[in-house]
């Protein structure tokens, strides 16, 4: 287990992320440019060691009811995969033009593999159809179809 110090300086190593020191010597550190209510990335870092990180909008991360995921047993890879992960997840993506056509006020979601190739899961008239690019890849009825689809061909949600 790594210690509240050795926990401390690899989150510092975000330069994106705040300090705030909080009550009974925890620290929590936010994501301002967070494009989502949520801003607290790393939460409750407590002296002991123990502290959570905001997963919610990491795919196939297990998380509790409030979508964090305790770091306590975290090895210092783990930790700063997940870190980066969060705030990935917390970033603006900029839709390029083409794509807005295709996407316009439709509930959407972006998902990327390995190589950095992104999907997009497209809510469109109660079916889930996956694009590339501005070609249509697949159709689903359900968004549980597509999300086994999506994770089978190795792809997570961006």
């Amino acid at each position: 287990m790594l210690t509240f110090e050795e926990k401390l300086a690899i989150i510092e190593t975000y330069p994106e992320l705040e300090r705030v020191n909080v009550s009974l010597g925890r620290v929590n550190f936010q994501f301002n440019e967070s494009v989502y209510d949520k801003k607290n990335v790393v939460y409750h870092l407590h002296p002991n060691g123990n502290g959570f990180v905001y997963a919610g909008r990491i795919l196939n991360c297990k998380t509790d009811d409030k979508g964090m995921v305790n770091i306590r047993d975290y090895s210092a890879e783990d930790l700063k995969q997940l870190i980066k992960d969060a705030i990935t997840s917390l970033s603006a993506v900029e839709k390029p033009i083409a794509e807005e056509a295709i996407i316009g006020d439709l509930e959407e979601e972006r998902w990327v593999n390995k190589e950095n190739e992104t999907l997009l899961l497209i809510n469109e008239d109660e079916t889930w159809n996956i694009y590339f690019g501005l070609n249509l890849e697949e159709t689903f009825s359900t968004y549980e179809e597509a999300e086994v689809f999506l994770v089978e061909e190795g792809f997570r949600r961006a």
